[in-house]
């Protein structure tokens, strides 16, 4: 199973909408664009598998794997990527801003709610990452 994530540029951040198929899970928000330099950047465009990993912290969470010259991205809940973001990407309800969206908690189990049930049963599931102009 594919996953889409069609993402917008700005210089404050990064915006996207999540698409399983032609249904829109969620919207989310990202760090800005800078050469994929580890924990000040979005996550780069590309295909890369979801895994499902436990950390004794943040507890129970999705990381895509395999990112080119990046180790441990997540997809975690947070409404403001320059405060709370180190290149990582939050599902949230809707963005409000470049960078900034609102109920990233309710968009992250809306999100687990489709991909857990999928990896619990065995099946890969993949995130692509495009850009979309506005």
């Amino acid at each position: 199973m594919e996953l889409l994530l069609k993402r917008s540029y700005y210089p404050e951040g990064c915006n996207g909408v999540l698409f399983l198929g032609k249904e829109q899970i969620c919207e989310t928000i990202e760090l800005p664009w800078r050469n994929n330099k580890r924990s000040i950047s979005c996550v780069p465009e590309g295909r890369y598998r979801l895994v499902r990993r436990y950390h004794h912290q943040r507890g129970d969470h999705l990381m895509l794997a395999h990112v080119p010259q990046r180790e441990l991205i997540l997809i975690h809940p947070a409404n403001f990527a320059l405060r709370e973001l180190q290149g990582c990407i939050a599902p949230v309800t809707k963005c409000t801003g470049p960078g900034q969206g609102n109920h990233s908690r309710i968009a992250l189990e809306r999100l687990q709610g489709i991909v857990y049930p999928l990896l619990e049963a065995g099946e890969e599931v993949w995130l692509r990452i495009i850009s979309v102009e506005l």
